[in-house]
């Protein structure tokens, strides 16, 4: 009887110290699986609607005030449907071999599995690591946010093929390029084990993935596919300066939520990377008036828009990796090379990129991320550390650079040639002459 009453004893102190310790456990459990703030998940929520924007209707207003009357409707439609096209293949395969599960062999610094084949496994409890530790988003919006870069990505390339090149070629080439060249390259700058991220080349929001890539792709794509019937003899003038400059605030606009947004926080970085985009990008429009003028030319409402998009272009990758006055160096730096590779490079070599995709972004694109490693610097303002190293950072950058530019070439040169195989790539000259609007989608733009 007492051995009884002793082990009943011992039995309830042990259960009462089990239920003692349950909140332990659960505040190891909610140490284990941090939930997403709200704040944090509301900014990023906006900051992808914000780059959705950018691309409709930013980007189309923006290339199809540049292009003639006959054919704006096209370029519009080329612009939507790539992006589509991009959202489609990113859920499907793109997420995965960008962010997902690493491969079993030597492909991981290069590319991500298929782990994530079709979203598989994410759920709306699922989230995303961001850059503090402990503090997570859900991943959905990560996807999402993602998902948006990948779509304004190649639609940036369209811009120097427009007015020449098969709706349908687009969208093979879209295919094509998007698996080949956007994919890895994203991979190799972003993921975790990624080639470019262990190297720790610096790039805030896409100064390689998105704007080198786009840039590099499009002098490429405009290369192979040729230039327009009577280029350059026959003068080409942007058929509504009124809809870009519209095109040009819409991308500003939205350029905060590209910049700022990959923060992945509601934080000071994110605070970093916004006052950067208004800086950087009022010196770029500035400059650009101002070459214009030391040229001889009057200060033009293209040259602002030019401005503002080299600015923007150059900051993307130092948006969080500069102080403002490094920001404010490097936007106006890059605008003047931007013009002069406009303006001068351009003509002396010939090639028709119909709206300067190359000359603006792949050129502004070099100017920041090459730029970069210099206003990270803290003598010149930057976020980097006492131990900073320009010099190997320097190095870095110019590495990354490189072989960005190899990468999406030699992609380009193979979703451009299958486009070609598959489609004959480009319109014939009835329909050129007659304009794309019609040729390709049988409507006009304006009914006058």
């Amino acid at each position: 009887m007492n051995i009884s009453k002793k082990f009943c004893g011992v039995a309830g102190a042990t259960a009462l110290s089990l239920f003692t310790a349950l909140p332990a456990w659960a505040q190891d459990a909610a140490a284990a699986a941090p939930i997403p703030d709200k704040g944090d998940t509301a900014w990023m929520m906006v900051a992808t609607i914000l780059v959705l924007a950018m691309i409709l209707p930013g980007l189309a207003l923006f290339y199809g005030g540049l292009v003639r009357t006959k054919n704006m409707l096209s370029v519009m439609t080329q612009i939507g449907a790539v992006a589509c096209l991009a959202m489609l293949v990113w859920v499907t395969y793109g997420y995965s071999l960008t962010f997902g599960p690493d491969t079993s062999d030597g492909l991981k610094p290069f590319i991500a599995s298929l782990g994530k084949l079709f979203l598989s496994g994410i759920t709306p409890d699922s989230t995303a690591a961001t850059f503090t530790d402990g503090v997570v988003i859900p991943e959905y919006v990560f996807v999402s946010f993602q998902m948006t870069f990948a779509a304004i990505t190649i639609a940036l390339v369209l811009g120097s093929v427009v007015e020449r090149i098969k709706f349908s070629a687009v969208m093979v080439f879209a295919l094509v390029w998007l698996t080949i060249v956007y994919f890895p390259i994203a991979h190799m700058v972003w993921a975790a084990g990624g080639l470019f991220f262990e190297m720790g080349a610096l790039d805030f929001a896409g100064g390689t993935v998105v704007h080198i890539n786009a840039g590099v792709s499009a002098l490429v794509a405009c290369i192979i596919l040729g230039k327009r019937m009577g280029f350059p003899k026959e003068p080409m003038p942007p058929h509504s300066l009124t809809l870009t400059i519209v095109g040009t605030g819409l991308l500003w606009v939205g350029w905060f939520g590209f910049n700022a947004g990959s923060a992945l926080e509601a934080n000071g970085s994110a605070a970093l990377a916004m006052i950067n985009t208004f800086v950087a990008t009022a010196s770029a429009a500035l400059v650009w008036m101002i070459a214009e003028r030391v040229a001889g030319h009057k200060a033009s409402a293209l040259g602002f828009c030019s401005g503002v998009i080299a600015g923007l272009v150059a900051v993307t990758p130092a948006a969080g990796n500069s102080g403002p006055f490094g920001a404010i160096v490097l936007g106006a730096v890059a605008s003047a090379i931007c013009f002069l590779a406009v303006t001068v490079i351009k003509p002396k070599l010939g090639y028709d990129d119909s709206l300067d995709a190359f000359g603006i972004h792949g050129i502004g694109g070099m100017v920041g991320a090459i730029g970069t490693a210099i206003v990270y610097a803290p003598s010149l303002g930057g976020p980097g550390g006492a131990d900073y190293a320009m010099g190997g950072q320097l190095v870095t950058q110019i590495l990354a650079t490189a072989t960005t530019i190899v990468w999406a070439s030699v992609g380009t040169v193979i979703a451009i040639s299958i486009a070609r195989a598959v489609t004959g790539l480009r319109v014939s000259q009835e329909v050129e002459f007659e304009g794309l609007d019609l040729g390709e989608h049988g409507e006009r733009a304006y009914n006058y």
